[in-house]
C-alpha cells in the first residue's frame, strides 16, 4: 500500500495549550496522506477557539459533552476513514516530523498494526527518558501479561481491526482495547523507533490507583488470578527500579526535533 491514508484522532478537553502544541506537532509532519480528527468534549477554557483557529488543517472536529475519554475516542473512531488510526491526544507528539514517512517507507509489507517506543517528557516539555516498560521484540497477546508493554500512543491500528473502547472502565480501557486489536491482528510490526513523546500528568497518571485496580479486573479476565497476581507483584518490585529508560546516542540527536512546547 502506496502512502495508506493514517487517521489521527485527537482526544481533548479543557487543555487549549496542549491541543495548540499537538496540533502544531501533527500539522508539521511530512507525511502526504493524513486525516486530522479533533473530539472536544465541549470545552470552556478557548480549546474550542484553538479548533477554529487550525480548522483549516483539521479534517474533521466535533466539540460536544462526552462521557469520558473513551467515550471520546469511541467518537473519533467513528469519525475516521483511514487506512490507519493513531491516537496522539493533546498534550501528546509524534515523536519527529518523519516518523511516519519512516514506518511506513521501511518495508513493503501492510502490516496489521505498526507498534514503537515512547519518550516521556515533564510538563515543561524537558526530556525524562523513555518509557520503563521495553516494548517486545514480538507482539502478542501474551505480551500483555506484563502490564501496557506497548504505551497507546506508540500503536498505529489497521481501522478494519479497531474496537470500540469498553467505557465500563475510565482509566484502563486503553489497556484492554490493544489486548483486543492485537488478539484480532494477523500480522505486527517492530519499527524499533521511537513514535510518539507521552506527557506525564494525564488523567491515568493522576488517577493511578484506580487506573491499576482496573487494569487488575481487565488482566484477571484475560489471563487468569493466577498469572495476574504474579505480575502484579513483578509490578511491585518494578517501582523500586529507575522510572525511565535512557536514551542512545541515536535517540538522543534526534530529540533536537522536539521543541518545548509546555
Amino acid at each position: 500500500m502506496n502512502n495508506p491514508k493514517i487517521s489521527i484522532i485527537i482526544v481533548v478537553y479543557n487543555d487549549k495549550k496542549g491541543l495548540n502544541a499537538t496540533l502544531q506537532n501533527i500539522i508539521e509532519l511530512k507525511y502526504p496522506n493524513i486525516e486530522i480528527i479533533v473530539v472536544d468534549g465541549n470545552s470552556t477554557d478557548g480549546t474550542k477557539d484553538v479548533i477554529i483557529n487550525c480548522s483549516q488543517s483539521i479534517s474533521q472536529w466535533i466539540s460536544e459533552k462526552d462521557n469520558g475519554i473513551y467515550d471520546a475516542m469511541n467518537k473519533g473512531l467513528r469519525m475516521s476513514t483511514g487506512d490507519y488510526i493513531w491516537y496522539i491526544n493533546a498534550g501528546d507528539f509524534v515523536f519527529n516530523p518523519y516518523t511516519i514517512n519512516d514506518v511506513f517507507g521501511s518495508n513493503d509489507i501492510d502490516y496489521d498494526i505498526y507498534y514503537g517506543d515512547t519518550l516521556i517528557i515533564d510538563n515543561l516539555g524537558n526530556t525524562k527518558g523513555l518509557r520503563k516498560k521495553r516494548v517486545p521484540k514480538t507482539l502478542s497477546v501474551k505480551s500483555f501479561k506484563k502490564g501496557m508493554v506497548v504505551c497507546h500512543q506508540s500503536i498505529i491500528v489497521r481501522r478494519s481491526i479497531a474496537k470500540q473502547y469498553d467505557t465500563t472502565y475510565s482509566f484502563s480501557s486503553d489497556y484492554k482495547w490493544i489486548i483486543d486489536v492485537v488478539r484480532s491482528s494477523k500480522s505486527a510490526y517492530n519499527t524499533n523507533e521511537i513514535l510518539s513523546v507521552f506527557s506525564e500528568g494525564g488523567a491515568t497518571t493522576q488517577n493511578r490507583l484506580k487506573s491499576l485496580v482496573e487494569r487488575y479486573e481487565i488482566m484477571k479476565d484475560q489471563f487468569g488470578i493466577i498469572p495476574t497476581i504474579w505480575s502484579h507483584i513483578k509490578f511491585t518490585f518494578e517501582i523500586l527500579t529507575p522510572k525511565y529508560r535512557k536514551l542512545n546516542s541515536k535517540q538522543i540527536n534526534s530529540t533536537n526535533n522536539i521543541a518545548k512546547t509546555k
